[in-house]
């Protein structure tokens, strides 16, 4: 595959912030004149939000641990084909909300699904697109759970608070082991602050690359 475009991650625990800052990173670079694809994990094409529905429905709450992540990578790779890879062939700029890392972080350090075969899982998944980039909010899951007081929990995000205590450690450890690709950030900062150190990553990496 010839890509010509620059591939954005977002990664961390539900409620760190980085819905708002890839919103915030979207505006910016459509500022500067960039075609720019935003899209979400699970979800971002018409088939893989129908899976989302499902993975995320409370009322489902025996699904099982490997059903979930099989949906998960059903999603991602309906996503991949069909919304990341074409953009990616024109050389647009993708941004997406989670991505293949989240799978490695919920699925197998929250679920406690072995790595291995999730990452065998996330190849065949993602055709082995990886992101240039991916920017790890990080938040203490206290101050996360606090940010998500007012809103009505899916079936993941009601799944506690040692399960994302699980869940941030493996970021945090998927940070370190791929140092080269992540860049962390601390979600404690405004929202203006973590912009500005978000905006000023990319741009220094896009043009590492051109």
């Amino acid at each position: 595959m010839s890509m010509n475009g620059f591939f954005i991650s977002f990664e961390g625990i539900d409620g760190c912030g980085k819905s708002t800052q890839a919103d915030l990173l979207k505006s910016h670079l459509e500022s500067k004149g960039e075609t720019v694809v935003l899209i979400r994990e699970p979800g971002g094409s018409i088939i893989s939000e129908q899976i989302r529905e499902i993975l995320l429905n409370p009322a489902n709450d025996t699904m099982d641990a490997s059903t979930e992540a099989i949906l998960l990578a059903a999603s991602r790779s309906q996503l991949t084909r069909e919304v990341i890879i074409p953009a990616l062939e024109n050389g647009h700029v993708v941004i997406c909300d989670r991505y293949a890392d989240s799978t490695l972080a919920y699925q197998g350090y929250g679920r406690g699904i072995k790595l291995e075969w999730l990452e065998k899982l996330n190849a065949f998944a993602t055709a082995g697109v990886e992101p240039d980039i991916t920017l790890l909010v990080d938040l203490t899951v206290d101050e996360a759970l606090r940010r998500m007081e007012s809103k009505s929990f899916d079936r993941i995000e009601m799944e506690g608070v040692e399960f994302l205590e699980r869940v941030r450690s493996g970021y945090l450890e998927m940070a370190e082991s791929y140092c080269e690709r992540y860049f962390m950030l601390n979600g404690i900062h405004t929202i203006e602050e973590m912009s500005k150190m978000i905006i000023n990553k990319v741009e220094e990496i896009k043009s590492e690359i051109n």
